[in-house]
Order: C-alpha cells, then structure tokens, then sequence
C-alpha cells in the first residue's frame, strides 16, 4: 500500500492485520492515546450530573484540541449530557470527529459512545421501559425488537457503542439500581440480555455488558459498597448473564465493574478481567472501564498512589479504555513504560483490541468521512411510531397483576357510569413511568424548559381517555418522598366519595440521592417511599374498595395492605406506560406481567431472592423470621384462567451430557383471550454443595385465546443442570433432578423427576447455557 492508502485502510486485509498493520506505526504516545477518552465540553459546559463524582474530575478534563493531538479512543457522550436535537447532536459529532482527524498525525477518528438502557439517552428519543420492566414480560424477541430500533437510531447519527445492558443479578432490592436489572434469576437476565445484545449488535452498535461482576451484591445494598461474596457464588450466580451475552448474543465490549470483592477491586483484578473473561470465556472485544473506576483506584479504593500507578493496575488486569477520559491513561502512564516498569507489551494487546474494533466499524476504511459517518439528510425522528409502538407492547406486557380479590378489576365491569378517585403522587405524573437513566430524568431534571422531550400521559390523563363515560377526580395526597401529610384529608375524604379509588404510589427516578429509585438512590428498608404507605392506609380505612397500584423502580413490601380490593404492580413502564396500565385497570388488555423479582410482606423481612437454599426458607423452630414473600418470582395473574396438566418426559435416566424433552399441556381455560407465561423449574436433590430448592430452567410466553390449548416442549441439555463445585469447577454429576412447571415458583403444579446416570463431568466453556422450547397451539 502507499502512503495515501496505507495498509491499515486496505479491504482485503483481516480487521487483525489491518491492527497490527496500524500499531507498527505508532509511537508510544499514540498508542496510548487509543486507550483514553474525552468529553467534549465537560466541566467548560452545562453538563448534567450524570455520573458519581463527576465534579471532582471535571477541573482536569482536557480540552479536544489538546486531546485529540496524538489521536483518540472514544468520544464520550457527545449527545446525552446536554440537551440537543438529533440533527444538532448529529452535526456535533462530525465536527468532533472532523478535529480529531484534522488534529492528529495518523488520522484515525475516533468511537462515540452513549447509554442507551431504557433507549437512546438523548433529547427527543423514544423512553422505552426501564429494564425491570422488560424482564416483567418475559419475552426475549420483543426485548430484541426494541434493541434493534434503539441500535439503528444510534448507528445513524454516527453512535458506535452502547452502554448497555445492565446484567446484574438483583441480590437486595434495596439497592438503587435494581430498576436498571433483570431481575433476580440468573437464566431470566442472561437469555433477556443476550436478546438485548443481539439488537444492538445486529444494527451496527457494539454493545457494553456491565457491570462486570458483582456490583449488585455490595454490602447492605449500598452503591458501591465492598462485596462480601465468595468466588464459588460468584461463578454460580453473578457470572453466567455475561458468559451467555458474549457467546449466545455477540456482545463485544465489557465494563468493569467499581466493586471490591473480598476486598480486591475489579478493575485491579486480572483473575476476572483475564482469567475469567479471556482465558476461559474467549472474549476478544474491548474491556472499558466505568466512569472513572480508574482513578477510583487511587481515590477510593487506595490501592495505588498516583493516577500513573492506577492506570498500571488496570492495564495490567485488562481494562483496555479508560472513560470518560484519560486521567490514568495518558502522560504518567507514557513515562512508566518508558521507564521500564510496564511492559509496552501491555499496551499493544489493549491497542490491538481497540484499533480491531474501529477496522471492524469501517473507521479504518479508506474512504471514511466524517460526514459519512451519520446518515444523509434532515429530520431524524427519535421518537418515531414504529419505536413508540414497540415501547407500548413492552408497558402492556410489563404490567403485574398481583391480586384481585375485590371483584373490581376490570374497571369495564358492573354498573356505570361511576365515581373514581385517582389518589397519589404517582397519578398525575408520566415522568413517574421513566427509569433514572432515560433522558427525562438523567439529564433535563436541569432544564425544565425542555419539559420531557417527548410526549407521554400520565395515569390520570390516560384513564379519562380509557373510561369517558366515567366521573373522576385526582388528589396527589402527599409527595413522593417528603413528609408532608397536608394533603391526607382531602385525599381520604375524595375516596369516600368515590364507588372506587385507585392508589397510584411508588417512586420517582433519579441518580445519586435525587430520586427514591436509581443509581446512589439506595434505601434502608421496602416501605414505600416518604408517608406513601401512611396514605394508602388511610385510604384502605376510608370504607371504598382500593386498587394499588404501584409504579416503582424495586418491589415494596405490601403486606400492610392486603386488604385492598386489587393490587398492581408496574416497573417503570416508559412514555407508554400511561395507556398501559390504564388499559389493564379498564379490561381493555389482559394483563400477563409476571415478577422478576419477588415481593416481600414485611419492609424488613425481605426475601432477597427466591434462589434459596434449604437453610434460606422459613425454618420454624430455628428463627421467628419468616422470609417468604408475599408474592413469589414468576407470580402474575390474568382475567382469564389457565390450567397445566400432563407434564412428559421422554425418558426417566439421561447420562450426564445428555438431553431430555419435557411438554406439558397448559389451556386458557377462561372466558378471555391472553398470554401465559410457562416456567421450567428443577431442583439437583443432593449435591456436594447447597442448591436452590428451585431454579429457573426455561419458560415460553404463550399466546392462547380462550378455550384453546398449548403443548409447550423444553429440551433440556444436562448441562442445565451443572452448578459451581466446592473446587470451582462447574460440574454436572450423576443423581437425582426434580422437574416442576406451572405459572410461578410458588405455583407448579406438574412435576416429574430424572436421575443423571455415569461419571461427574466438568461442564466447560462449550457448555449449553440455554434451554430450547417449542410451543404448538391446539
């Protein structure tokens, strides 16, 4: 090749030649370069607050111009932490790029990063459900669809990777940032997110599984806090979401996690970064850090005395990009390798990675512009119907019927017109329906002349369009958070009038302590937020028939109020979620959520997770504390019935790598058309170390309209059955494994039983991480 089109550039060249072939012509200083970040305007604009401790940092982010002169990594966030529109952020990123190929040697442009969990985080953009919400309706294809449709809007204003998915595994629904998970079972979170990635990754955009590993299970549900988990727990539950994203989803990017587990920081640790992502899994993609857990190292964790060393300790584990800058990446790192005291051997294999990527995103082709980077013409819609129809089937399927024992859901039944109450902080506020990382409230919480940037009902508004020919009226009743009981009275005395009140309570989103619910929005016990629960008390006494409803970002204990006629639960169901659970309360849709999460009777008694041991589940006798929770994972209920019946297996002894199929027969056997979700469960009966007394196997989303019939058909690979041995190893052995299907944990009604026969195997990289199912209609 020629100096004009120099090797890097040339098509018939493997992205990994074309790598090597750039590395060879760089110097040290560029090389590192690659490995850092920047943020445009950062600390020298108006920026929203949203990452932890980003004021701290803001005085020593480097301007573009200095920045980009030996070339660039990663654009950071040049659309989500401002307002601007699609066309503006679209411009802005060709201009970013345009200085970054004008100002450096090399010429390489640079990848452009964004979040994008409850959708593409910026001005304008569809806000889809908040992730909790996705794991609500079980259904991996539609969680797909909507990747796809926040991975092309992305890709065509010049975004190259996506932040997301959160793969945590929901350890203590006290945390923060449950709102952001799949909930607590490792197989629901890891098919789900693969789905996600898929998306992503189909449309062009490199998807960032995160938190790489173990930040959901800190201490006392704390942000940030140490992780007192061992490495056999780790494996067993913590590790296998990211292990199925990358193999069965294609993920390509990994993000470190900020925990310290057993007090050794992850982005220090090359047991998780390499041992375990690389050597064992086979990841080749790119490791980012997460905002500033580099210089977290020296700041916070202590563990290195400059940023220098800091940025040693992470390369040396396996964290090839340091965002959203180059505090540890950059001129002290230069000197240590100079010096001798990190091998430059280091920086060439998170180079290689990096540059591997952008030859793998066109950045390398020789006829890249900067313009041709975002697509061609005017007027992208962010929000357009085909996104906003996706986003309103996930709010229907996302919404929870927990209980209806009143005889008043749906609201289409009995007499009317009649009178009803919409009671709550909850009612008349859309932005109630958004998880802390949509744009609405990540970023224009600070400009409240951009109102929400698209346009979204409210409960309130919503039911009066649901229910016309009814008579209603709204009392907030008191705030989401504050102590203000003022509104009480009035509150009570409307429902009392009222043939119906519906309570609408639960959170409101925010980061790092503005919100009940979020990232840093952490909370000492389940009771719902503020004096929340002081009123729906009050209500439940006023003598009318109460409907909770609960839109929040965690499960609430909601043992206090049994007493309520119907009880439903929503995790945050985006701009659409107005129309969604307005049409589950009508009649209008059948409601077919189901819980990702269990909900607990008691603020204090909280279960954790349903994956419990023997010694995890009530032991009268040994503790008066009883853990079972009011609701189980996989419980949600319907307007219609269904029945499950003949569970089958093809064979009662299976070796330990082999298969078995499983069927049962489910029916819709009521007077309404609807979706049931099927659930697989087993039980390892005796093992070497401690199992749950149930765990997740499979599950199918199950369309049925009234009357008919399923036979819904799982194959099941002995490795399903593998745990993590006392000597870390992930084992299959021989022995006995209950089968069990039906509607929910607490409810299987079908059961069978299989005894694995031959030697104990080790279950390896190779092993089969998802259960296949067929479902045919009758």
């Amino acid at each position: 090749m020629t100096a004009l089109h120099p090797a890097w550039t040339d098509h018939a060249l493997t992205p990994d030649r074309r790598a090597e072939a750039l590395l060879a012509a760089m110097t040290l200083k560029e090389k590192i370069a690659q490995l850092g970040s920047v943020w445009p305007g950062f600390g020298m604009e108006s920026t929203g607050d949203v990452a932890p401790m980003q004021e701290v940092f803001a005085a020593g982010n480097r301007p573009l111009r200095t920045a980009v002169a030996n070339g660039i990594g990663h654009l950071t966030r040049p659309f989500g932490t401002r307002p601007v529109t699609a066309e503006q952020g679209r411009q802005r990123v060709v201009e970013l790029q345009e200085a970054v190929v004008a100002g450096s040697r090399l010429k390489v442009p640079a990848m452009v990063h964004e979040e994008c969990l409850t959708g593409f985080t910026t001005l304008g953009a569809t806000v889809f459900p908040a992730s909790l919400a996705w794991a609500a309706t079980f259904d991996a294809a539609l969680v797909e669809r909507m990747a796809a449709a926040i991975g092309a809007d992305m890709r065509a204003v010049g975004v190259h990777q996506g932040l997301s998915p959160v793969l945590d595994v929901v350890r203590d629904y006290r945390w923060g940032r449950v709102e952001e998970t799949l909930g607590e079972d490792p197989y629901l979170v890891a098919t789900l997110g693969a789905a996600y990635v898929s998306g992503l990754e189909e449309n062009g955009i490199v998807a960032t599984l995160k938190h790489f590993a173990g930040y959901s299970a800190s201490r006392a549900a704390r942000n940030h806090a140490p992780v007192p988990m061992g490495p056999r727990e780790l494996r067993e539950i913590i590790l296998p979401p990211f292990e199925t994203a990358i193999r069965v989803g294609g993920a390509r990017s990994v993000m470190n996690s900020y925990a310290e587990i057993d007090g050794v920081p992850v982005g220090a640790d090359a047991t998780v970064l390499t041992g375990v992502l690389r050597d064992e899994w086979g990841f080749e993609g790119v490791v980012v850090s997460d905002y500033w857990s580099v210089p977290f190292l020296q700041t916070m964790h202590r563990v290195a005395g400059s940023p220098g060393e800091a940025g040693a300790l992470a390369l040396r584990a396996g964290i090839d990009v340091e965002l959203p800058d180059a505090i540890c990446y950059g001129d002290e790192l230069v000197e240590r390798v100079r010096a001798g005291d990190v091998p430059e051997e280091l920086v060439d294999r998170a180079v290689r990675r990096v540059l591997r990527q952008k030859a793998e995103l066109g950045l390398l082709d020789p006829h890249w512009t900067p313009q041709d980077s975002v697509a061609a013409g005017q007027g992208i819609d962010l929000d357009r119907p085909a996104n906003r129809e996706i986003a309103r089937e996930l709010a229907e399927r996302s919404v929870i019927l927990l209980a209806n024992e009143g005889d008043v859901l749906p609201l289409t039944m009995g007499s009317r017109p009649r009178r009803l109450a919409v009671i709550g902080p909850c009612a008349d506020d859309a932005q109630a329906f958004m998880g802390c990382y949509s744009y609405p409230n990540h970023v224009l919480g600070d400009y409240p002349e951009y109102g929400l940037g698209v346009e979204a009902d409210s409960l309130w508004s919503a039911l009066q369009r649901e229910l016309p020919d009814d008579e209603f009226v709204l009392e907030t009743g008191c705030p989401i958070r504050d102590e203000d009981r003022s509104g009480f009275a009035a509150a009570v005395a409307a429902a009392a009038a009222a043939d119906v009140c519906i309570a609408v309570v639960g959170d409101r989103a925010g980061l790092f302590g503005r919100g009940t619910s979020g990232e840093g929005c952490d909370v000492p016990d389940l009771s719902l937020p503020g004096v929340q629960g002081d009123l729906v008390t009050e209500l439940l006494g006023a003598g009318t028939p109460v409907v909770l409803v609960v839109v929040s970002g965690r499960p609430y204990a909601l043992g206090t109020y049994e007493q309520a006629a119907a009880l439903v639960q929503a995790f945050m169901p985006g701009e659409e979620g107005g129309a969604a659970i307005a049409g589950v309360l009508s009649g209008r849709i059948n409601p077919s959520g189901k819980l990702p999460v269990q909900v607990p009777r008691l603020p204090g008694g909280q279960p954790g997770t349903y994956l419990q041991p023997p010694l995890g589940a009530f032991s009268e006798g040994v503790s008066n504390l009883d853990p079972t929770p009011m609701f189980g994972f996989g419980h949600g209920l319907s307007y219609t019935t269904y029945s499950y019946e003949n569970l089958q297996i093809d064979k009662t002894e299976i070796p330990t790598d082999g298969t078995v199929t499983i069927s049962v027969h489910v029916r819709n056997t009521g007077p309404r058309d609807g979706a049931e979700v099927v659930q697989l469960y087993l039980h390892d009966v005796q093992a070497e170390v401690t199992r749950p007394l149930r765990q997740l196997a499979g599950y199918a989303r199950v369309p049925l309209a009234a009357g008919a019939a399923a036979q819904v058909t799982f194959t099941l690979h002995a490795d399903r059955t593998a745990y993590v041995g006392r000597d870390l190893l992930r084992v299959v052995e021989p022995g006995e494994i209950e089968l069990f299907a039906g509607p929910s944990v607490t409810e299987l009604p079908c059961r069978a039983t299989i005894r694995l026969t031959g030697d104990r195997r080790v279950a390896g990289p190779g092993r089969v991480l998802t259960t296949a199912v067929v479902v045919e209609v009758r």
